[in-house]
C-alpha cells in the first residue's frame, strides 16, 4: 500500500507533513509530561508509575508521538495511538463521568485524536518522511 498518489509530494504534502508532525509533537509532549516528568510533569510525584495505566498511555503517547513525528512506522505507530485515544475517551472520559458527549465530558481532544491517529494509520505519512525514505530505498 502506498502513501497515496504522486501529486502529495507538493504543496498537499507539506500540509500533510506539517500536520503530522504538529499534531505528534502535541500528542508526544503529553507522554513526555507522563513519563519524564516534562512540561510541569504529571500528578504528585511528576511522572506517573510506568506500570499503571498512565504510565502506559505516557510510553504510547510518548514513544507513537516520536514515531510519528519521524514518520517512521507511521501505520502501526497510529494505529495503536488512535486505540489508546478510544479508551480513553469510552474509560475515562464517558465512563468516569456517565456523559457521553464531549462536549460534557470534557473529551474532544482525545476524540479528535483517535480519529487523527486512525487517518494516519490508513493513509500513512505521506510523502515527507522517513517511511517514504525507507519506501524509496526498497527497504
Amino acid at each position: 500500500m502506498t502513501d497515496g498518489p504522486i501529486e502529495t509530494r507538493g504543496l498537499r504534502g507539506g500540509v500533510w507533513a506539517a500536520l503530522r508532525i504538529a499534531a505528534g509533537l502535541a500528542f508526544f509532549s503529553h507522554g513526555a509530561q507522563k513519563i519524564l516528568g516534562w512540561f510541569g510533569g504529571f500528578g504528585e510525584a511528576g511522572t506517573a508509575e510506568l506500570m499503571s495505566e498512565y504510565g502506559a498511555a505516557g510510553m504510547v503517547e510518548l514513544v507513537g508521538g516520536a514515531l510519528i513525528v519521524l514518520g517512521l512506522f507511521t501505520r502501526p505507530a497510529a494505529f495503536i495511538a488512535s486505540g489508546e485515544m478510544a479508551v480513553a475517551y469510552f474509560w475515562k472520559h464517558w465512563g468516569s463521568s456517565g456523559e457521553m458527549w464531549w462536549w460534557d465530558n470534557r473529551g474532544e481532544l482525545v476524540m479528535v485524536y483517535s480519529f487523527l491517529w486512525l487517518f494516519f494509520a490508513v493513509w500513512g505519512a505521506g510523502p515527507f518522511s522517513l517511511d517514504a525514505w525507507r519506501r524509496e530505498r526498497g527497504d
